[in-house]
């Protein structure tokens, strides 16, 4: 029997589907959206620092950013808001880092997760890379997601909130924010999926 000293460390994760996925060379063959919902609506934002009986899970907090992000352009595609919608499905495998975590990680941390993101678009019909213009308007709704996650479940103030995400467009929808279970979020996560995606 081989020293388990002497193979190559394991680098796939088994999913309760049954698929492996190879964190260093994602196929989409192996993503399932079972998989991610599921993931999603167990990883808390904010590692976990929010008010209320549950995590803010980042299943609900996609859902949100989804729908920040037809609220500031109206017209976008269908295509479009799915790409919103799997912003961070990446994190169903790797867990949601903090930003400064993620900026004190000595590895290529941004690399892995366009990978697995490249992946994830391919297995549902969608460009491997978010095109530029995309990028900036699902970064801005990020943000405001972040500023109403902040100062209505982490305990910021809204100066703070303001100075660190932006402040969010007047004639924006103050969502309000109601941390549910983890049934729950993947549920919403699903039901958004299923009337963004058509096979």
């Amino acid at each position: 029997m081989p020293d388990r000293t002497s193979l190559p460390p394991r680098a796939w994760q088994r999913m309760l589907s049954g698929r492996r996925l190879d964190l260093l060379e994602p196929s989409p063959l192996d993503v399932e959206i079972a998989d991610i919902a599921h993931g999603l609506a167990r990883v808390a934002r904010w590692n976990g620092q929010t008010r209320g009986a549950h995590a803010f899970s980042v299943a609900q907090h996609s859902v949100l950013v989804e729908r920040l992000v037809g609220e500031l352009s109206p017209r976008l595609a269908r295509e479009a808001r799915l790409m919103a919608l799997l912003h961070d499905a990446p994190e169903y495998v790797v867990g949601d880092l903090i930003s400064p975590f993620k900026a004190a990680v000595g590895i290529n941390y941004k690399a892995l997760e366009e990978r697995l993101q490249s992946a994830i678009h391919l297995r549902f019909g969608l460009s491997a890379q978010v095109p530029a213009a995309l990028k900036t308007l699902f970064k801005r709704a990020d943000h405001l997601s972040a500023y109403y996650e902040a100062i209505q479940l982490a305990g910021f103030e809204e100066p703070e909130a303001r100075r660190l995400f932006g402040s969010p467009p007047k004639a924006l929808k103050t969502p309000r924010l109601t941390p549910v279970s983890t049934a729950e979020a993947q549920a919403l996560f699903l039901a958004r999926f299923a009337r963004l995606y058509t096979h």
